[in-house]
């Protein structure tokens, strides 16, 4: 079977799980690293962003609320129908219509033209979508631009049967900062720094880069 075979299988696997966990999604969890991530970046009031395989958008949800009625819409990415729905939902509560511009679908790569991006976040998905999303946001950033993403911290991650065979197996999960700062540098981002993140009993990474000039 040939790897786009396996890529489109695995990505209808995907959509399938978290369509199931769209009701009953963690979304205080996911909320509380959103915001750990957002203020790591701090994108500016009108920067062109994307919130990369979002689940029910919390990082374009609180950018939303914080961005001027003005502002471009932020994108929002995701393979499963349900959870686009939950963060449609839930961001008719405090964002206007127009502030997200939600999208159904793969998010590598990105459905935006290269070098028109300022900021990409990804909120605990990458490990699910692999290392070829880090080549697709170096070509979706402009130069100078950020990358602001999280991983859970190997030491601390118990995955379920189902989910731990849909992992990228080309992501290493850190088992520190310094390891998610030196893997993502090594895959062509310039000056990343990571720290930890302690939520309760959970641990996980997070991860702010730059997209160099010249390359």
């Amino acid at each position: 079977m040939c790897g786009y075979d396996r890529t489109v299988i695995q990505s209808a696997e995907l959509a399938g799980v978290f369509d199931e966990l769209a009701d009953s999604y963690d979304h205080g969890h996911h909320e509380e690293i959103a915001r750990a991530l957002i203020d790591r970046v701090a994108p500016g009031a009108d920067d062109a962003v994307a919130d990369v395989a979002c689940g029910a958008g919390a990082v374009a949800r609180q950018l939303a609320r914080e961005r001027p009625a003005a502002a471009r819409p932020v994108l929002a990415v995701d393979l499963s129908p349900g959870m686009i729905a939950a963060g449609r939902a839930r961001a008719a509560e405090t964002a206007g219509a127009e502030a997200i511009d939600w999208r159904v679908g793969d998010a590598v790569p990105l459905p935006v033209p290269d070098h028109s991006l300022d900021v990409v976040f990804c909120a605990s998905s990458l490990h699910f979508l692999g290392a070829r999303a880090l080549a697709d946001w170096r070509r979706a950033l402009r130069p100078g631009g950020r990358v602001g993403f999280s991983l859970p911290l190997a030491t601390h991650f118990r995955p379920s049967p189902r989910f731990a065979e849909l992992l990228a197996g080309d992501v290493p999960l850190p088992a520190d900062a310094r390891e998610a700062s030196d893997w993502t540098e090594a895959r062509g981002f310039t000056g990343a720094t990571s720290r930890v993140l302690v939520l309760g009993t959970r641990r996980v990474v997070l991860t702010s880069a730059t997209r160099p000039y010249g390359r």
